[in-house]
């Protein structure tokens, strides 16, 4: 007897960060948002922007670009919060655009590529290729690993 042999596909989301271009799964995607007034929170790391009050839940905010020691980048019109739904609660992730869904055969998913000394490469979980285009996959887990370790009740 043989087996079929399934190909499927993952939808994900596709943001931007310093002209690259990131994806996560659309699973774990609740909305995005345009424009929120974050409220800071002191002795927070430098990435946890504050938290916004999103339809009654309190959302811890991440700037992925502080997250992964990018260079800084003001909130314009084209930023953007994607709020992805991670370990029962919510966080919000700041990015520079988000403007693009699509179906990414998991056959196009490689491994997290060997890069020695850069940082955002223990965030990623693998790299897919679709068409020209190449998509960093992230690791939603290890993003968000050292916020979780805090009391929720903090937030």
């Amino acid at each position: 007897m043989t087996k079929a042999v399934e190909v499927s596909d993952m939808k994900v989301i596709v943001f931007q960060l310093m002209n690259k271009e990131y994806a996560i799964g659309l699973d774990v995607v609740e909305s995005i948002e345009k424009s929120l007034s974050i409220t800071r929170v002191p002795r927070m790391p430098s990435y946890v922007k504050g938290v916004l009050n999103l339809r009654g839940v309190v959302t811890p905010v991440v700037d992925l670009r502080d997250r992964f020691d990018m260079e800084p980048k003001e909130f314009d019109e084209s930023s953007c919060i994607i709020i992805v739904s991670h370990a029962e609660s919510e966080v919000g992730l700041i990015v520079d655009d988000a403007n693009d869904v699509m179906d990414v055969p998991t056959s196009a998913i490689g491994p997290q590529p060997e890069v020695v000394g850069s940082v955002e490469s223990e965030f990623i979980s693998g790299v897919a290729k679709v068409d020209k285009r190449l998509l960093v996959m992230l690791n939603l887990e290890k993003v968000l690993q050292p916020i979780k370790k805090g009391n929720a009740d903090e937030f």
